[in-house]
Formats: C-alpha cells, sequence, structure tokens
C-alpha cells in the first residue's frame, strides 16, 4: 500500500468484501450481569472525568484483529477500560489478568 492511504483498523469494516451482504444482527436482549457490571463502570469512570466514551471507542478500536473478532460486546469495553486506566497510570498494568 502507497505510504499515504491509511490501512483500515479492524473495526473499519466498510468496503470489506468478506463483509459485504452479511445479515445485520439485531440483538434485542438487554446486558447480562457481566455487561451491566461493565457499563456501570464506564459510568463511574466518566461520572469522576478519568474517561471519556470517545477514549473508550479509541482503546476498542485498538485492539488487535485477533483479540477483537475473540472478545464479546462487554469484554471489548473492559479491555479498553483496563488499558486506558494503565495508559493514565490509574492502575498498573502488572495487576491486570
Amino acid at each position: 500500500m502507497p505510504d499515504d492511504i491509511p490501512v483500515p483498523a479492524t473495526h473499519d469494516m466498510g468496503g470489506i468484501a468478506r463483509f459485504h451482504c452479511t445479515p445485520v444482527e439485531h440483538d434485542e436482549a438487554p446486558p447480562d450481569a457481566f455487561g451491566r457490571q461493565v457499563d456501570a463502570l464506564r459510568q463511574v469512570l466518566a461520572g469522576k472525568k478519568l474517561m471519556t466514551v470517545d477514549e473508550l471507542r479509541r482503546g476498542i478500536e485498538s485492539i488487535p484483529e485477533g483479540e477483537y473478532f475473540a472478545l464479546g460486546y462487554y469484554e471489548r469495553w473492559l479491555r479498553s477500560i483496563a488499558l486506558l486506566m494503565v495508559e493514565k497510570g490509574i492502575v498498573e498494568k502488572d495487576v491486570l489478568p
């Protein structure tokens, strides 16, 4: 690829042939207990001005492709939150699993 053309990130699926014409999955089910806990953590951290939704999204989008597709929706959120807290020096990396 030429240097001036950005390489698409894992989450940037527009135009990728393997994702053309696939049915959209509609998940109408509410989050399970794990999802509610992760969302509660996100809300607390946002309320304390320790993270923003834009930072959460950046963290999710930075997850390598293999890991991204192996993780569930709220697992991606938790991975992003953990990375952000390490980046900000709030959590030591060695205490994370």
